[in-house]
C-alpha cells in the first residue's frame, strides 16, 4: 500500500518542524511539499531530502494550496500533512496493512497534541480524514483553513497523528491574528441559527476565551500535564480573546 500513497505537505517558514517531519516519511517513493515562498531555511532544509519534490506557489488560500498540490500528484491515495505532524512509526505500519475496498473514498485520525515534545492527555484538536483517494473528495474553505469533503465511506484508522509545532509563540501570535481576522469574518457572516455551539459561543465574544481558558484546563485535563498543559491553555485562550478583539473591532 505505501507505493500508492504520495505525502503531501505545506510549508510557509516551517523551518523549526519541517525536517522532523520529513524524516518521518522516507518510506514514500515521493513526497510533494507545496511551499508559499518561504523566506526562512524551509526549502533548504527539505531539499535534503532525496525524496522530497519541492513546488513554490505563492499563497492565496488553504482550499487552493491543497487543491494544487493534489494536482501535482499521481498516486492514488493522497497523505494530507501539516508540517508540524509527526509520523509514526506504528502509524506507517498501520497504512502499509491497510487494504481498502474500492467504495472506502478516505481514512480519518485523530491526534496527539504535544508540545514541544511533551504529548498532552487530551487536547480542542479534532480528528479529520488525511489519507484520501484521489478522485473523492474536494477541499472547501471554511474560515481561516480548509475543510475536506469526502465522497464516500470514511474509516477510522486506530492509530493517531502527533501534532507538535516546535514555532516559538511570537510565531503562534502573528498566525493566529490573521485567522482570527479570517475567523471574525465568518462567523459576523453566519446567521445565529445556523451557527454551531462553538460558534454562538464565540459570537459572545468576552464569554469565549474565558470558557476556552476554563474547557481546556479542567475538562481536557490540561491542568495536570503540567507546563505543556498550561502552556497549550495559554495559546487557545490568547487565540480566542485575539478573535473577539477582532469582532468587538468590528462592532465599533
Amino acid at each position: 500500500m505505501l507505493d500508492r500513497i504520495t505525502p503531501l505537505i505545506l510549508t510557509r517558514d516551517e523551518e523549526a518542524n519541517i525536517a522532523r517531519t520529513l524524516a518521518q516519511l522516507a518510506w514514500a517513493p515521493e513526497v510533494v511539499v507545496v511551499d508559499s515562498l518561504s523566506t526562512d531555511d524551509t526549502v533548504k532544509i527539505a531539499r535534503q531530502f532525496a525524496n522530497v519534490r519541492i513546488i513554490p506557489r505563492a499563497f492565496d488560500s488553504h482550499e487552493r494550496q491543497w487543491s494544487f498540490g493534489v494536482d501535482q500528484i499521481s498516486t492514488p491515495w493522497v497523505l494530507t500533512l501539516d508540517a508540524d505532524y509527526f509520523v509514526s512509526e506504528a502509524f506507517v505500519a498501520e497504512i502499509a496493512s491497510l487494504q481498502p475496498p474500492p467504495d472506502l473514498a478516505a481514512y480519518e485520525a485523530a491526534f496527539v497534541y504535544a508540545i514541544h515534545g511533551r504529548p498532552l492527555r487530551s487536547a480542542l484538536y479534532p480528528p479529520r480524514a488525511v489519507l484520501l483517494r484521489r478522485g473523492a473528495f474536494e477541499f472547501w474553505q471554511d474560515g481561516h483553513t480548509q475543510r475536506v469533503r469526502v465522497h464516500g465511506r470514511v474509516e477510522r484508522l486506530r492509530t493517531p497523528l502527533i501534532h507538535d509545532d516546535r514555532k516559538d509563540l511570537r510565531r503562534f501570535v502573528e498566525r493566529q491574528r490573521k485567522y482570527m481576522r479570517q475567523e471574525a469574518a465568518k462567523l459576523r457572516a453566519t446567521p445565529w441559527r445556523s451557527l454551531p455551539a462553538q460558534g454562538r459561543i464565540r459570537k459572545l465574544r468576552v464569554l469565549a476565551p474565558l470558557a476556552t481558558l476554563f474547557y481546556t484546563l479542567i475538562a481536557k485535563r490540561a491542568l495536570l500535564d503540567g507546563r505543556a498543559g498550561w502552556r497549550y491553555a495559554f495559546e487557545r485562550f490568547l487565540a480566542e480573546g485575539m478573535l473577539s478583539f477582532e469582532l468587538f473591532r468590528r462592532r465599533r
